[in-house]
């Protein structure tokens, strides 16, 4: 896997070693995927043991389930902020979201790739969870675009089609951002507002 950020996603729950374990799953996925990790790893990095880290979760499945859950939390609870702040014109609204999105993989860069390569892993409940967290951002955005079309903020004439293309370009980051590269978190956040922006056909901010 390319992206290595800090694979820290969760913090201190007061939990015992939730956190701890919930990092080291994420960091052990993050380094060796899915199948390449292993629950003993897992405890290894958490400083646990094996027979406790099964204590706390019964699978490695449900382990992945966990660590992407918090992840959609964060996530969720970043575009609910950016939102309430933003102004109530559609392309204030899209621009906040987007730039806590990629603020949110910026942060946790790990934690993305993981949810991107290592769904597929999941079945059942867990992988329905998944997804009902994911449409429910994928919402978020289509609401958007719905206003600015409405409004005639927006001239795309394909605004479901545009959401999930935002949203995809935006997921895609975190396959090639580095921290070490040209723009600084602000300017990448800034950069993919006005790609999004340009994609739904409405006026750039001056």
């Amino acid at each position: 896997m390319n992206a290595r950020s800090p694979a820290t996603l969760v913090a201190d729950t007061g939990r015992g070693n939730e956190a701890a374990i919930l990092n080291a799953a994420l960091d052990a996925f993050g380094t060796h995927g899915f199948h390449g990790a292993s629950m003993r790893d897992v405890a290894k990095r958490a400083g646990t043991s094996l027979s406790n880290l099964y204590n706390y979760v019964p699978s490695k499945s449900r382990l992945l389930a966990e660590v992407l859950r918090r992840a959609n939390d964060e996530l969720a609870a970043r575009l609910g902020a950016a939102l309430a702040d933003a102004g109530d014109d559609a392309a204030s609204r899209l621009r906040e979201a987007v730039r806590a999105y990629v603020r949110f993989i910026v942060d946790h860069q790990v934690a993305m790739v993981v949810s991107t390569n290592e769904v597929r892993y999941l079945t059942g409940a867990d992988r329905a969870g998944l997804v009902a967290e994911r449409d429910a951002t994928q919402a978020v955005f289509e609401d958007i675009v719905a206003q600015g079309v409405a409004d005639g903020t927006f001239a795309t004439p394909y605004p479901d089609d545009a959401a999930r293309a935002v949203l995809t370009a935006l997921s895609a980051v975190a396959g090639w951002y580095r921290a070490d590269g040209r723009l600084s978190r602000g300017q990448l956040a800034e950069q993919q507002a006005r790609y999004a922006l340009a994609l739904l056909e409405a006026p750039l901010a001056r």
